[in-house]
């Protein structure tokens, strides 16, 4: 069956095997940031978690600061130690730090996102298209035979097939995948908007007490 499909993309014709080239490289991008996502996305919901127990353990923010240096892929250590070294006093300015390091995790979080909703919506357009051809070279064989036998009808429908499922086999991991990280990340963004506030509250407090 493998060498079956392999000989029908070797004699496709050059758009078909220019559509199945396109859609191979969708897809393989997809597939690395999809395990590329999901490591990240693991090692910074653990480190978030490790962070809020360190901050919540009531350790002074230098002591934090040393316990959130190994947690530099969760977003709130991240936004923590950025602000810490600022050294900003006042309670706007500690604000205006937070906010503006938070809008660069919210960045960090959804990068790559897009090429996934990207080749979620296009690919499946990209296999249309190579469908539509591999008919029209089928109808093409049709004219040029003066019959309609299975063998002059299949070289063109299997380049269709082959072209369509390729679209879907591009497309269905990339929309799972972005949708589930974008969850991913749409939480974490919440709790990073709602734990920001005690941030500024203990930057606050400990810079007023020094």
């Amino acid at each position: 069956m493998e060498n079956a499909i392999l000989e029908l993309i070797l004699q496709a014709g050059l758009v078909v095997k220019g559509v199945l080239i396109i859609l191979i490289f969708f897809s393989v991008v997809s597939w690395a940031i999809i395990f590329y996502k999901w490591r990240y996305f693991s090692r910074a919901k653990k480190e978030t978690e490790a962070f809020t127990r360190a901050f919540h353990s009531g350790k002074d923010l230098k002591s934090l600061l040393h316990a959130s240096r190994p947690l530099m892929v969760s977003p709130l250590a991240r936004i923590f130690t950025a602000v810490y070294s600022e050294g900003k006093v006042g309670r706007d300015e500690v604000k205006r730090a937070l906010r503006r390091y938070e809008a660069l995790e919210v960045a960090r979080l959804e990068r790559y996102l897009n090429f996934l909703a990207t080749t979620g919506s296009t690919t499946p357009f990209i296999g249309l298209f190579g469908t539509v051809w591999g008919i029209m070279s089928a109808f093409k064989g049709i004219g040029a035979a003066g019959s309609a036998s299975l063998a002059v009808v299949a070289p063109g429908i299997a380049e269709a097939l082959i072209a369509t499922a390729m679209g879907l086999a591009a497309a269905i991991p990339a929309v799972i995948g972005y949708n589930y990280f974008l969850s991913m990340a749409g939480r974490i963004i919440v709790e990073m908007e709602d734990f920001s506030e005690e941030l500024l509250d203990a930057f606050v407090k400990s810079r007023g007490d020094a």
